[in-house]
């Protein structure tokens, strides 16, 4: 049975807060302005009704816990201590003086058992705070996602695949010692190579993997099913790889501690190992509505990738006029979903645009009427349904006089010829003054990804696994939405939160 937040007040804690305290602190004022009790209420599901045994501690204590640790890039242990010493930190996280203090294993079973689900509850019921005291503003939504970089060292081919074989063997010792020598003599290289590997070397191992996994398959399964699916799987990849040196493997399994990590590109020649968090941000009040994890492989442009995000913050009854974003997510089906939400779409052309639609952004698209306005306030005498877009038909008898002529297609058989295709025509009409408005207001987003990256530890995953690396994402963007929060609704100067001193 959970815990609840003690309300009643300690002389002797009131004695030695109202004494020692600071009479200004960041902390102080989240504490004052926001309502944590709805992290009792959103975790009780986790926890057993049952009373017998020592009830664990509050839920509204760990998580303020896990709040200091992100705010200040503390580690679970640095945290405890903090808490134990530090009079501000013990008083915000609503401990008396000889209350025990949470250890590092407790916040480690807290994470474990909410997951990513539970900790998804908590972020969103802060941004339902932010709605509430009518923060979000609900103009302008920028999308982007940012790079988090894996804990883990890359191996290599050979390498990985030696290690995967050596764990095996090892798990297999515990209980059938005799028969894992045998496979040990047979199977396992203790050498690393440090230079890349040819392909010879890597057929070499890759035949070796394949003979070892037929081997335990027919002889020995003692708990190493999951380790040893992970290997087949790998084996087949870079088999497949090896087969085909210009086909891809975006699914590659790269680490053997973190098997969701995956590669991605931070641009054309940069790439990295690890996951992403794609987040979509309110522009005005600069507080992240919703936010997911994914790897760092997957494409965060792609309309699934944006409609799941749309999607979240339309659960949280959040609703905006325009969404803006960057030429990543410059897509037809992208326009469309984001059309039939009733909200524009600020998306840049993915590639630079050619002549021809260079002069049509000076063209209008009348949405009620279905049809093509030229700069000079012409239109066509007729149009024709492609499957691909239309084809407006514009006299020359209208166009022969026009000063604007030179800007315009050539005539062809006594016509003039203008195809729009279907996601052009919605680019034309997003194509409003309030554009490059939005296109300035979404450089905001990555001061929001540089203060996450730089005070609160996202450029690196502290976890393994998506879902413990979804956890910390949820943390971090909570703290930032928290300060966020409370520097809307406090009086300058805006408070900052500094890696070291504490107070």
């Amino acid at each position: 049975m959970l815990r609840k937040q003690s309300t009643q007040k300690d002389f002797f804690d009131s004695y030695v807060y109202e004494r020692l305290l600071p009479k200004e602190h960041i902390l102080l004022d989240i504490r004052q302005n926001l309502n944590f009790s709805f992290i009792g209420e959103e975790t009780k599901s986790f926890y057993s009704d049952d009373t017998r045994g020592r009830p664990p501690f509050a839920a509204e204590v760990i998580f303020k816990m896990l709040f200091l640790e992100f705010s200040y890039s503390l580690s679970d242990y640095e945290v405890v201590e903090q808490v134990k010493t530090n009079i501000l930190f013990r008083y915000f996280v609503g401990l008396g003086i000889s209350q025990d203090t949470p250890d590092d294993t407790t916040l480690v079973k807290f994470r474990t058992r909410l997951g990513e689900a539970g900790f998804k509850r908590l972020f969103d019921r802060i941004v339902e705070q932010a709605r509430q005291k009518g923060l979000i503003k609900g103009r302008l939504k920028i999308l982007d996602a940012t790079h988090i970089q894996a804990d883990i060292a890359l191996q290599g081919t050979v390498n990985f695949l030696r290690q995967a074989r050596k764990v095996i063997v090892r798990k297999i010792s515990k209980s059938q010692p005799e028969e894992a020598a045998i496979l040990n003599q047979k199977y396992v290289n203790e050498d690393k190579l440090f230079t890349p590997p040819t392909n010879e070397q890597i057929k070499e191992e890759l035949s070796c993997s394949r003979e070892f996994i037929k081997e335990i398959k027919n002889t020995f399964n003692p708990g190493t099913e999951e380790l040893l699916a992970l290997l087949e799987t790998a084996v087949n990849q870079q088999e497949k790889k090896t087969d085909n040196p210009g086909h891809s493997q975006p699914e590659e399994i790269i680490s053997l501690t973190d098997t969701d990590a995956r590669f991605g590109c931070k641009s054309e020649k940069k790439r990295f190992v690890g996951y992403k968090a794609h987040i979509s941000l309110d522009a005005e009040s600069n507080i992240v509505t919703s936010l997911r994890t994914i790897g760092g492989n997957r494409n965060e442009g792609a309309h699934q990738e944006v409609q799941k995000l749309l999607e979240d913050d339309e659960l949280k009854d959040i609703t905006h006029q325009a969404v803006c974003a960057d030429s990543l997510y410059d897509s037809y089906e992208n326009r469309v979903q984001i059309h039939k939400k009733e909200m524009r779409a600020f998306i840049p052309s993915r590639t630079k645009t050619g002549k021809i639609k260079t002069r049509l952004e000076n063209f209008i698209y009348d949405k009620t009427q279905d049809t093509l306005i030229c700069p000079q306030g012409y239109s066509p005498i007729s149009k024709t349904n492609q499957e691909q877009g239309t084809l407006y038909i514009f006299s020359t008898a209208q166009c022969k006089n026009c000063p604007g002529i030179h800007n315009c297609p050539a005539p062809n058989y006594g016509r003039i010829r203008v195809f729009v295709s279907n996601d052009y025509r919605l680019k034309l009409v997003d194509n409003i003054p309030a554009k490059l408005d939005a296109f300035i207001k979404r450089k905001g987003i990555e001061r929001k990804f540089g203060e996450v990256k730089k005070w609160h530890g996202l450029a690196r995953a502290r976890y393994r696994q998506r879902w413990r690396v979804a956890i910390q994402s949820f943390m971090t963007f909570s703290v930032v939405n928290i300060k966020r929060i409370v520097a809307l609704l406090s009086s300058p100067p805006a408070y900052v939160l500094c890696k070291v001193g504490f107070g």
